[in-house]
């Protein structure tokens, strides 16, 4: 029966989601009641995959004849007929459901109604929306830099100030980063040239790093979430010290790095989530960013802008001695090392 293929192809979805790789399935169906959609929605839940629900409603005959002449009768199920015939066929089909369909009403799914064609949009519970709302295609160039060395590297609890070895490196990026940004601008033609704006956390070592950049007049804008990742309890430990008072959150540590968390501390992913923020700010910023960070940071940055598994993350080098320089692209990231 329709019904027995339709479940059978939700069972297809959730089994390549779960254990064939995929990332994103669109489960083309007309799922027309409310039951049937909370259906849905407790199955793909209940195997830890995020839903969203699209409905198009159309009141308006002219667009929707228009739509079934210029999509829908080209479908495999009319080839060969006579399209008036076609037509009328699919109208008697849009009856058919407009029977027992229920628009959504149940605001506990998340969904996107997209009215007469996109007319209006009506959206619910829904952040990729907003991420989309972000997105643009003009040019733009990311820099990550790490913060100097600071009196005490190995702490995240004393929050130490730079070193004077770390105030020597800020005054040495200030300098290479503006010369560097000013010649890739010479390069451009006016209207195509880009201001640089530097972004970093509140902690002292990645502010005093970004210090000399507020004497050359360069917007510094400060966000706590850009922090570095919290260690808890594994502050200032080394490998041996953390294996024999932690012998088990050693363990579960190796074993999973990105997840895992020492008492008091955060994940790999309690970061990336802290994050989503960042992310969706340097997906709407036009002008260039330089992002003065953690290497902790800056590896899930790195790991969000060029699709790299979250099980890499913790492994991922960001060297103080270069500039990563990052170019957003229609399909991917271009990047690029400059030292300095």
């Amino acid at each position: 029966t329709r019904m027995k293929i339709a479940d059978e192809c939700l069972d297809d979805l959730i089994t390549w989601l779960t254990t064939g790789g995929g990332q994103v399935a669109i489960l083309d169906g007309n799922n027309v009641s409310e039951s049937r959609r909370k259906e849905i929605h407790d199955k793909l839940i209940a195997n830890d995959i995020h839903p969203l629900f699209l409905e198009f409603i159309c009141n308006k005959p002219d667009i929707i004849l228009a739509n079934i002449r210029s999509v829908k009768i080209s479908s495999p199920d009319y080839v060969g007929w006579d399209p008036e015939e076609a037509v009328n066929d699919y109208k008697r089909r849009i009856k058919q459901h407009e029977e027992n369909y229920e628009t959504i009403t149940d605001t506990s799914l998340p969904f996107v109604k997209n009215m007469n064609a996109g007319e209006q949009f009506i959206v619910n519970n829904s952040r990729i929306v907003y991420y989309l709302m972000n997105l643009h295609i003009q040019p733009r160039t990311i820099y990550f830099a790490r913060s100097g060395p600071s009196l005490n590297d190995n702490s995240y609890k004393a929050d130490a100030n730079l070193s004077e070895e770390g105030k020597q490196y800020a005054e040495k990026l200030k300098n290479f980063m503006l010369a560097y940004h000013e010649t890739k601008n010479l390069s451009l033609v006016a209207d195509e040239q880009r201001l640089l704006t530097v972004w970093t956390s509140t902690q002292k070592k990645d502010l005093e790093t970004a210090i000399p950049f507020v004497d050359e007049n360069i917007p510094v804008r400060q966000q706590s979430v850009l922090n570095q990742l919290n260690p808890g309890e594994s502050d200032g430990l080394s490998e041996s010290e953390l294996k024999e008072k932690y012998p088990e959150d050693f363990e579960k540590a190796c074993e999973n790095p990105y997840r895992h968390r020492y008492p008091r501390a955060e994940s790999y992913h309690d970061l990336a989530v802290r994050l989503e923020s960042v992310i969706m700010e340097l997906e709407r910023e036009k002008n260039d960013v330089l992002i003065i960070a953690h290497e902790t940071v800056l590896r899930c940055l790195y790991a969000y802008l060029f699709d790299r598994p979250a099980k890499e993350i913790p492994n991922i080098k960001i060297s103080r001695s270069c500039i990563v320089e990052i170019t957003p692209t229609a399909y991917g990231s271009k990047e690029g090392y400059v030292e300095f």
